[in-house]
């Protein structure tokens, strides 16, 4: 197994876990806030990623995640959900850019998804850990996630993980 990490902010870190728990060759999935330097030193929510690199690549986990937030939108709340890919290296940092500078053409505006090193994580409250598959029928994830993980299975149905989305599938 070749392990790697990435961290992906976008939208509500609850939001974000359940798409990312939904996948096959991903290992765990932290929710919590993240904050790199510069202009994003400031936590913003987030998720961050343990994955097979053999079963699952950066691009796929990237490309799920441009499809399952605004990533075109600079909206008033980008502060507190900051459209990030979070690297842990110069080479995934190259990496990821240039996978986002592929991607760019799939959607008809510029995306505002960034890449920024990683520099400190601070999880959430456990209480909210794994939101989505222990709550799926609170008024939140209805509205929310059940959405992206359609798109999640409607885009990218290969590459999802068939027992965990297949148990709540019904509420998607």
């Amino acid at each position: 197994m070749n392990t790697s990490k990435i961290a992906l902010g976008g939208g509500c870190h609850w939001c974000t876990e359940a798409v990312f728990l939904s996948l096959k060759g991903v290992n765990e999935v932290e929710q919590g806030f993240v904050a790199s330097h510069g202009k994003a030193k400031s936590f913003s929510e987030a998720v961050v990623v343990t994955y097979d690199n053999s079963v699952i690549s950066m691009k796929n986990l990237i490309e799920v995640h441009l499809h399952t937030h605004n990533s075109t939108s600079a909206h008033s709340f980008r502060h507190k959900y900051r459209s990030a890919v979070y690297v842990y290296s110069q080479k995934d940092y190259v990496k990821a850019t240039d996978i986002l500078n592929l991607l760019n053409a799939d959607f008809g505006q510029k995306l505002v998804t960034q890449v920024y090193d990683f520099k400190q994580f601070r999880p959430s409250d456990e209480q909210f850990w794994n939101y989505y598959y222990a709550n799926p029928e609170k008024p939140f994830c209805e509205t929310y996630i059940s959405p992206k993980l359609k798109t999640l299975l409607t885009k990218f149905g290969k590459l999802t993980n068939g027992e965990k989305i297949n148990a709540s599938r019904e509420l998607i």
